[in-house]
């Protein structure tokens, strides 16, 4: 059950990702934005970082909330 869910949580994290990333190119307020100076090293560092952790808490909870639900059907149902 750990492996499951760690690969769960793996794969929803990249998925989320991509969206997130395909999201933050596609939104016009963001591109607007970014017709400003171009962000430094840094910055550009601290906003992929930034965009990964998020795709991670968000994976995190779903995974928990599948998993914790699957345990719960297992209980109810008499199995677990």
């Amino acid at each position: 059950m750990i492996k499951a869910s760690l690969l769960l949580m793996v794969l929803l994290t990249l998925l989320i990702g991509m969206g997130l990333r395909w999201r933050q190119d596609r939104l016009p307020q963001v591109t607007a934005a970014r017709r400003g100076p171009r962000p430094g090293l840094m910055a550009r560092g601290k906003a992929r970082i930034d965009l990964w952790i998020t795709a991670a808490a968000i994976a995190s909870l779903i995974s928990l909330l599948m998993m914790g639900g699957l345990h719960w059907i297992r209980v109810w149902l008499g199995h677990g």
